[in-house]
């Protein structure tokens, strides 16, 4: 192993680190903070729900999750696989009552500096009731 498959390994498991981190920040400002240590500034995040564009709309996209689900915890599965400057998270939001809302996988893009340039992510397992051809 290179010493540059290394520092890109350990980049790219810190970027998911932050990343998980991210959508459990207990606070607008700690999501705010995090997001500057996590995304790049135009970081595209794409889904079935649709594209968001910039951290802000990931920070607004889960204030409104929140807002409808109550408190949860997104969680990774297990461990990350990284390679080059990818990285696929296989996860899970708990509720705050302990059930299992929905499962996934992301698979992110992350820059030399270990920023998460963009984010596909993909639902393993649906949430009760979501209608994925709503959202298109």
């Amino acid at each position: 192993m290179t010493d540059t498959t290394v520092v890109s390994s350990t980049r790219n498991e810190g970027a998911v680190e932050r990343y998980v981190a991210f959508w459990n920040a207990d606070t607008a400002e700690d999501q705010r903070r995090l997001a500057s240590v996590t995304f790049i500034d135009d970081v595209e995040y794409t889904a079935l729900i649709g594209v968001l564009r910039g951290p802000a709309a990931l920070m607004g996209f889960r204030t409104e999750f929140v807002d409808h689900v109550g408190s949860a915890t997104f969680q990774a599965r297990e461990s990350p696989e990284t390679h080059n400057d990818r990285a696929r998270l296989k996860w899970e939001i708990v509720t705050g009552k302990g059930e299992s809302f929905a499962t996934g996988t992301d698979v992110m893009v992350i820059d030399a500096d270990g920023l998460i340039s963009s984010v596909t992510s993909f639902l393993d397992r649906a949430p009760e009731g979501f209608d994925p051809h709503a959202h298109h």
